[in-house]
């Protein structure tokens, strides 16, 4: 589950990729940090998919 605390550390490290860059250490975090809010909200997606019926 993602948190706010994750979301504004994914935006912090963005700020900062934006304007002086990062370093190999925070690329990985940030990469880290992507990818469970990616699967977070993919996981979102198919329980309300899962939800849908088709009536006819």
């Amino acid at each position: 589950m993602i948190t706010k605390e994750m979301i504004q550390r994914i935006n912090e490290l963005a700020r900062k990729q934006k304007n002086e860059g990062l370093t190999p250490e925070e690329k990985r975090e940030q990469t880290q940090l992507r990818q469970a809010y990616l699967q977070s909200i993919r996981g979102q997606l198919r329980q309300q998919l899962d939800r849908i019926r088709f009536v006819d």
